[in-house]
């Protein structure tokens, strides 16, 4: 996902797409332990995804408490 589609989605939708990104690392992980993955760079990609959106969230939540 890039940065300026995360910065142009509203909080709420960012927390949403953080808790099925979340989910979706779950399952990834389960996936590798179990039976392997055909793709296992998709962790370190849903991994930096989910950094980029707490970043977001946290800048929004500085800029909220400086006003």
């Amino acid at each position: 996902m890039k940065i300026n589609k995360i910065k142009e989605m509203s909080s709420p939708e960012l927390e949403k797409e953080l808790g099925e990104l979340k989910n979706e690392l779950f399952k990834l992980r389960f996936s590798l332990a179990t039976n392997g993955l055909d793709n296992p760079m998709k962790i370190k990609e849903v991994k930096k995804d989910i950094a980029r959106i707490k970043t977001i969230l946290r800048q929004r939540e500085l800029l909220q408490d400086n006003k």
